[in-house]
């Protein structure tokens, strides 16, 4: 028997600037700016976490800022959209505030019984506010809790090649949920993930698009049986064990395109972290470097 894979752990994306995005995601959208760190592949550029108080699994989106990224485009091979839980009957209250703070929200939009508010970030990067049922307490800060967001409500994927793509979320356990118009629905206990079948483009990583999405599972252990089962596919490539400072990751690519990643949970993001947002944080093997780290980085304002 697999192991269990417990649902949306994190979404990452990449941008261009780190102050637009943290002023948009914390304080236009309310999320706590849960950690300030950086890349581990590149220490000299920004990492960005926000979510709930702690940075708990399934509340989290993640971004690189690359100052000097082109632009991206959404298209096949690229997780198109993330959707943020919201209240039923907040979807005013979000189209007023995202308004009046310079972002236009598109038209609302119903499937299946959810009703959706999209909008872009500063980068492009597309968003959902999806009324549906969260799974976290949101977080105390500028936006109304009554309205505030619940979680990631999940992501929606264009694979180059859909069967393959769904033949891998079955084999994470995903459950399939349903159609609505080219919207298949794939299920976990926390978030979905809708396989878009339609005509599109393909799309180029960069500025604005969505990179990977996180998966959950138990710790380490299950790690060496789940790269063993995906070892074996031949549609497939897996990475091995990484260690990514609060949880271990294995990522996955599927020959439809997508970057899926299994994280481990639970993870409490503000542990050794006196100041979660407000001061760098920097894994104990870069610690001696925090002055040259610094150095390099650019400006950016707590919100």
């Amino acid at each position: 028997m697999r192991p269990t894979v417990h649902g949306i752990h994190h979404v990452t994306g990449i941008v261009r600037e780190a102050q637009p995005n943290a002023d948009f995601y914390a304080n236009t959208l309310g999320l706590r700016f849960v950690k300030r760190t950086v890349d581990l592949e590149d220490r000299f550029s920004y990492h960005l976490h926000y979510g709930d108080a702690t940075g708990a699994a399934g509340t989290v989106l993640t971004f690189f800022p690359f100052c000097e990224e082109a632009d991206g485009r959404v298209g096949r091979l690229q997780i198109s959209a993330v959707g943020l839980a919201v209240p039923s009957g907040s979807l005013d209250y979000w189209r007023e505030r995202l308004s009046a703070r310079g972002h236009d929200p598109g038209s609302v939009e119903t499937r299946f019984d959810e009703r959706v508010l999209p909008v872009r970030d500063p980068d492009g990067t597309h968003l959902e506010l999806v009324t549906a049922r969260g799974h976290a307490d949101p977080w105390d800060g500028p936006v109304p809790t009554v309205h505030g967001i619940r979680g990631l409500s999940g992501v929606s994927v264009l694979s180059a090649r859909p069967f393959v793509t769904a033949s891998l979320l079955e084999t994470f356990g995903l459950e399939r949920g349903g159609q609505d118009g080219d919207r298949v629905r794939y299920q976990t206990p926390r978030g979905v993930v809708d396989m878009l079948d339609r005509e599109t483009s393909f799309g180029r990583e960069g500025a604005g698009t969505l990179h990977h999405v996180a998966l959950g599972v138990d710790d380490e252990p299950a790690f060496q049986e789940w790269r063993e089962t995906l070892a074996g596919r031949d549609d497939c490539r897996v990475s091995y064990v990484k260690d990514r400072e609060f949880y271990a990751s294995l990522y996955v690519r599927d020959a439809g395109g997508i970057l899926f990643e299994l994280a481990t949970e639970p993870v409490d993001m503000t542990v050794g972290d006196p100041a979660p947002g407000h001061r760098l944080y920097l894994p104990d093997q870069f610690e001696s470097d925090r002055e040259t780290i610094e150095s390099q980085l650019p400006p950016l304002s707590t919100p």
